[in-house]
């Protein structure tokens, strides 16, 4: 269950037709352009029929061993379009069916989850799950109001300033989209801001880790693929505070060996959100130590795969085929 523009589906299915094993790819924003469905329940049972109408598969809801949410959108395409009013109500209506067949299939092995990855998403929740877990979490505060940013200014000589979910801004005049980075801010400028500029809004602060490289650790299942991000080698305006500025400017990604205890700590965090796959932020510092940062439960991979040549694709098709004899 995915999009159409999103091109992390495409290796996995071509390993999983090399191996002979049938996929069936519901791009959800054309639920009700590019498919046509029943769901049948009564006495003697339920069942579910999909079909492909641009390529002639079918799905029945009985052959299904196996599903991966990789982000899949609210269906928008519709075969005629009514009024502003009648097309929304439409809309929704397909969602609402998409959603509860999703919740339907609850049962079935699923990599990624529309049921429980917004829960996982929780980093009051990570942070919690992460220190039970064996990792060392930076000091974090989320508040609304001034006072309880300035006592935590006083105990860290360097502060993050991060988003909380908003990562960008879309400005419809100008026709922009503004991204939030994570900022390395001075205390000074805390006691600086006006009050009203922590109360109109919940604001996000950490404690700034210094940093030897950055990781991003993609599990899958009992397997983890370590990326060493070497941020600390960029300008101070390229990434170094936050690696995704240096993406464009060179910045170097490479494959490297995880400490055995950390891979551990990424298999017990995932088990313990009831996840099979994972995207881990991790700082390792200059004596050597590593630091969660966040998981993201449905994260990007594919560009991790080209740069390092890791075998990613390779892992989620074996996560996705070893439910299909149980």
């Amino acid at each position: 269950m995915t999009n159409k523009q999103d091109a992390h589906p495409t290796p996995v299915i071509r390993i999983l037709a090399e191996r002979g094993v049938p996929v069936f790819r519901l791009n959800t924003e054309a639920l009700l352009t590019d498919y046509e469905f029943q769901w049948l329940g009564g006495n003697s049972g339920c069942s579910f029929t999909i079909k492909n109408i641009r390529n002639g598969l079918t799905l029945r809801s009985d052959e299904i061993t196996a599903l991966w949410d990789r982000r899949p959108e609210p269906p928008q395409e519709l075969p005629l379009h009514s009024s502003e009013t009648v097309d929304r109500h439409n809309r929704e209506e397909a969602a609402g069916f998409l959603a509860f067949l999703r919740h339907s299939l609850e049962a079935l092995p699923s990599i990624g989850s529309i049921v429980r990855d917004r829960v996982a998403a929780s980093k009051m929740l990570q942070m919690q799950v992460a220190r039970e877990a064996g990792f060392r979490i930076p000091d974090t505060c989320f508040a609304n109001r001034k006072a309880p940013f300035i006592r935590f200014a006083q105990k860290h000589e360097g502060l993050a300033l991060k988003p909380i979910s908003a990562d960008s801004v879309w400005n419809e005049s100008e026709g922009t989209e503004h991204l939030f980075y994570t900022r390395r801010i001075p205390a000074d400028a805390l006691r600086e801001a006006p009050e009203e500029a922590f109360a109109q809004t919940a604001c996000f602060l950490q404690e700034y880790i210094p940093k030897a490289y950055e990781l991003r650790v993609t599990a899958v299942g009992d397997k983890t693929f370590a990326c060493r991000i070497d941020s600390q080698a960029q300008d101070e305006s390229e990434g170094k505070e936050d690696w995704r500025q240096g993406y464009e400017h060179g910045i170097r990604f490479s494959a490297c060996q995880l400490p055995e205890p950390v891979a551990c700590s990424c298999r017990r965090f995932l088990r313990r959100m009831q996840l099979r796959f994972g995207a881990f932020d991790l700082i390792a510092t200059p004596s050597g130590e590593h630091v969660f940062l966040e998981c993201n439960p449905n994260g990007q991979w594919l560009w991790i795969e080209l740069a390092t040549g890791m075998p990613i694709s390779a892992a989620i098709a074996d996560e996705l085929t070893k439910y299909e004899n149980t």
